[in-house]
């Protein structure tokens, strides 16, 4: 009994703020009372914020090939055997590491299948989904978004065979082109939507994807911008065309169980927080706007 009420009082120390000018009286109770069902009194209890994302999206989160763990050889869940943590990079890993600090806790990351992170977070598998997640109204009916923190678009890696005929997404939407792109990203909403006439085909993972592309077995790879730049840059080929003008305009934020508004004033006052004191801009110069860290990746 002791731990829950200290628990609530933190909670309530740390949400104080949303009730400001509501008077001073009512405001602990308030937020005690709020904060029952809130995620936040369950990673305080268990001292571990849980993430959900899918390892292999460049930057936000990538294998460190310094770890010797081969990204083939990884079981979808965060851990491999014995338990152990994979060794993990990127932007992601960098904002969940602060964001876990601030809340006094010890960062998990659970490697999840795209396509089921969704029903994965609804499930209780975690508390959170990090992992680029666009916001779409068919996501909103499904989960609660905290505050956007950028903004990216659907390019294209185009195979250089085509370089004469595709200059822009548009050039691809006839049957005699082969796109892929990843099932349950907006990358795959973009082609059905966008390119519906072009011949659709699905990956596992990103690299699969673009791989497919500069091997030549497809035409075209459908992705967001941030990994479409980052694997140009990691594969520089004469087979391969980057088509970098973004065709689309995608919010990304984190994703979390619906109706928590304590969470979700967490989330947006701690990025505001980031943003103000210069953290956010030196994490996202590090990993958008740096190729130190291309070597350390599997």
């Amino acid at each position: 009994m002791f731990k829950t009420i200290c628990y609530n009082m933190i909670i309530a120390f740390m949400l104080s703020g949303l009730w400001l000018g509501q008077g001073v009286a009512p405001a602990l109770a308030i937020d005690v009372e709020l904060s029952k069902d809130s995620t936040l009194e369950g990673i305080l209890q268990r001292g571990e914020l849980r993430i959900g994302l899918e390892v292999g999206y460049m930057p936000f989160e990538m294998i460190d090939n310094r770890s010797g763990i081969r990204q083939k050889a990884i079981r979808h869940g965060g851990f491999r055997r014995k338990g152990r943590q994979l060794s993990l990079i990127g932007f992601d890993i960098d904002m969940g590491i602060e964001m876990a600090k601030a809340l006094g806790v010890k960062p998990v990351f659970i490697d999840t299948i795209w396509p089921s992170i969704i029903p994965a977070l609804k499930l209780g598998r975690f508390d959170i989904i990090f992992g680029g997640m666009s916001v779409t109204e068919a996501r909103k009916t499904q989960v609660d978004f905290a505050d956007p923190f950028m903004t990216v678009g659907q390019t294209v890696l185009l195979n250089a065979k085509h370089k004469d005929t595709v200059q822009s997404y548009k050039d691809l939407n006839d049957s005699k082109f082969i796109v892929v792109s990843k099932p349950g990203t907006t990358g795959e909403e973009a082609v059905k939507r966008l390119i519906s006439k072009a011949t659709y085909e699905t990956t596992d993972t990103e690299i699969d994807g673009a791989m497919r592309v500069l091997e030549g077995t497809a035409d075209a790879f459908v992705y967001d911008f941030p990994f479409n730049a980052v694997f140009s840059a990691m594969h520089p080929s004469d087979q391969l065309i980057f088509l970098d003008k973004p065709f689309t305009k995608e919010p990304i934020a984190w994703a979390i169980r619906k109706n928590d508004p304590d969470f979700i004033k967490f989330l947006n006052d701690f990025l505001a927080q980031m943003r103000t004191d210069g953290r956010f801009d030196k994490i996202y110069n590090k990993w958008f706007n740096s190729t130190d860290w291309h070597r350390f990746v599997r």
